[in-house]
């Protein structure tokens, strides 16, 4: 039996290596070592207008004069807890809304005609063509109660009085300067980020499953929650982290389109940064914003590589 000439083990190692290789610098020069900067400045002194030094010579030695008093703060102060809280409960929320908004037209994307399919693609995509920045803006014209359409509509239907008893608007007739104005802005800017990432795993899946599973007795309905859902989970996933990351971190919009009760860390970092000078401070809470992000990527990559393992064993 012949056997098929493999390449040198030498060729393969180095490809593996330079595959591997430009995406953990890419990561270490872009992400690693700015956030090592912004975590030691978190733990300096400020003197003056100039940072203190970390290492300080005296006595013939080296002394460490770093100090926890910003994170200290961070613990002991509400302002920062409560933007912490207000920051992923509207991250939370527009991933949510963005995922029941997304998936029924991913859904639809990926069942439309083929002719049909690059059109609605397009339509999902052409918004990142025009500015971020004057999107956002719009919405604050939009949502006006005398001159703009969606709020006079909202009025109309009695929609603001509604959403006063939700508690998502400060009063009935002011729908601007709110978690609602908030999380719809958030909404409209990423909910193509959850589309995408479903569109592409609903594309893919086998419909010969679906026709399986409507064989042995299963609803349409039942086929949907056992079957489709199920299969797009990898989807559901990254577009909800697509989603939610940025939205914790999110300073425009809440700018914008928020008001005093929906301060979120972003502009809490903005104004330790530039309005106090306060680079330790400002420092700490966004080394805390990144690790509430990360931590829970590394617990959700753990569970999903265990659940890997096991069907493996299985």
């Amino acid at each position: 039996m012949t056997q098929v000439p493999s390449a040198p083990r030498a060729h393969r190692s180095w490809g593996w290596r330079l595959v591997a290789g430009v995406p953990a610098l890419w990561l270490l020069v872009f992400f690693l070592l700015p956030f090592l900067i912004v975590l030691r400045i978190s733990f300096l002194q400020m003197e003056g207008a100039q940072l203190a030094d970390l290492l300080v010579h005296a006595d013939g030695g080296w002394r460490f004069a770093g100090q926890l008093q910003s994170y200290a703060l961070l613990l002991d102060d509400s302002l920062y807890l409560s933007a912490y809280g207000r920051s992923l409960l509207y991250a939370a929320a527009t991933t949510l809304v963005c995922l029941a908004v997304g998936y029924p037209f991913a859904y639809f994307m990926a069942r439309a005609a083929a002719g049909l399919q690059p059109l609605l693609l397009m339509g999902v995509m052409l918004p990142f063509w025009s500015s971020f920045l004057l999107r956002v803006y719009a919405w604050k014209g939009l949502l006006d109660v005398q001159t703009g359409w969606v709020g006079r509509l909202l009025v109309g239907m009695d929609a603001d009085r509604l959403l006063f008893l939700l508690g998502l608007v400060p009063a009935p007739g002011q729908l601007m300067y709110s978690p609602f104005s908030l999380v719809l802005g958030m909404v409209y800017t990423y909910l193509p980020f959850m589309v995408l990432p479903l569109y592409a795993t609903l594309s893919k899946m086998d419909l010969r499953l679906l026709e399986a599973a409507q064989d042995l007795g299963a609803t349409a309905w039942q086929a949907f929650w056992r079957v489709t859902v199920p299969l797009s989970r990898s989807g559901i996933v990254a577009g909800a982290m697509l989603v939610f990351i940025p939205c914790v971190g999110e300073y425009v919009i809440p700018e914008l389109l928020g008001g005093p009760e929906t301060l979120m860390i972003g502009r809490v970092l903005w104004d330790e940064f530039f309005a106090n000078n306060d680079w330790p401070m400002a420092s700490s809470v966004a080394v805390v914003m990144v690790l509430l992000i990360l931590v829970p990527l590394a617990l959700l990559n753990r569970s999903q590589e265990r659940a890997r393992a096991g069907g493996g064993r299985t």
